[in-house]
């Protein structure tokens, strides 16, 4: 039986999600199935950072393509005919870009480009919704939270790549949109951790690696500060705000920032504290890095919270918890939690009475 949330708009409605094989897709598709939602993924080709997708075997349509491929992707799409659009895919990490820009940018701008071009063809199509990342602002080591009508920037080539796509987004949206009634939104997230993220040069991940092979753990970035968040937070404005574009309200077709409370940015060195009370101790070596970086990077929700009534569930203890939880269970015996935390999520959801429980 499906869930009843986000006013049942997602029960049988037909959801493309390019991106769906990766750590936060993997999550978006598991909710979009429980609302009873037809889902298609576009992915590139699965790889052993895909376990989590792999493991929860979702009965959904796979394209395993890359998003850079026009003619695979149009076809995928023509094929779907879907209702909602969800793109997540991207090239997602900052030293990644550094190693890597022209793909970099070619996947998260360009990439992005050909969905939208795509999509404007597809008469099935009613809403968008485009993640892209906090780091799109000009970082100027505030110490208050970054507003959706700040300065874009971006001073690596990923945080940069993804404050092109928004540019261009709000290009297309007024050049393109409006004729084909396609409401589009972005979603800018906060540093989102939990259960099944293998991407390399992420704080969790590389912590659990280290314990589950008993390995020392890098460190370059000790005092940096994030707003952490566990990955159904986002996940949970996503669908929201996809709901209320699939109501076409065009009032928010906009971009918006999604983060938890400001007292849950700290720094990295404090969530190591904080996860080594869940987890064996893990031994931990310092080293400079010479990639420059963002060491104070937080985000003021405040449209998100007012407007669209939304807000933050777990707060950065019990997204750490929940993470460290999930990790254990799957190093220690094996088992994928992910359905038993969403629905752990739901239950204190409903406790604090949240709007899209509507």
């Amino acid at each position: 039986m499906a869930l009843k949330f986000f006013g049942n708009i997602y029960q049988n409605k037909k959801v493309f999600v390019t991106g769906h094989t990766g750590f936060k897709g993997t999550w978006l598709c598991l909710w979009l199935k429980e609302l009873g939602a037809d889902v298609i993924g576009y992915s590139l080709p699965l790889n052993d950072k895909n376990q989590h997708f792999e493991s929860l075997n979702l009965p959904i349509k796979n394209y395993f393509q890359d998003l850079n491929n026009y003619e695979e992707l149009n076809k995928a799409i023509q094929e779907s005919q879907p209702d909602i659009v969800f793109h997540l895919a991207a090239q997602s990490l900052v030293r990644e870009s550094y190693r890597n820009p022209i793909y970099t940018f070619q996947t998260n701008l360009i990439g992005t480009l050909n969905l939208y071009e795509i999509c404007t063809k597809i008469f099935s199509i009613k809403a968008i919704v485009s993640i892209t990342t906090d780091k799109v602002y000009q970082n100027e080591e505030w110490y208050w939270g970054y507003r959706e009508i700040d300065r874009l920037g971006g001073n690596d080539p990923y945080s940069a790549s993804k404050a092109c796509v928004e540019i261009m987004t709000e290009s297309f949206r007024k050049s393109f949109l409006k004729e084909n009634q396609i409401l589009l939104a972005t979603a800018r997230a906060g540093n989102v951790i939990g259960g099944g993220d293998w991407a390399k040069d992420r704080l969790i991940p590389d912590i659990m690696q280290a314990y589950q092979n008993q390995e020392v753990l890098i460190i370059r970035n000790p005092k940096s500060v994030r707003p952490w968040q566990h990955v159904l937070e986002p996940i949970a404005a996503y669908l929201l705000l996809g709901q209320r574009l699939l109501e076409k309200k065009d009032n928010f077709a906009t971009a918006w920032n999604f983060g938890p409370d400001e007292n849950d940015a700290v720094a990295v060195e404090q969530v190591l504290g904080k996860i080594n009370q869940f987890l064996p101790k893990i031994k931990i070596k310092y080293e400079s890095s010479h990639l420059p970086e963002a060491q104070i990077l937080k985000l003021d929700c405040s449209k998100a919270k007012t407007e669209l009534r939304w807000k933050p569930i777990w707060n950065v203890d019990t997204a750490i918890q929940k993470t460290a939880e999930w990790y254990k269970e799957f190093v220690e015996n094996g088992h994928i939690i992910s359905k038993q935390q969403l629905y752990e999520y739901l239950t204190d959801a409903q406790q604090q009475q949240t709007i899209w429980l509507q």
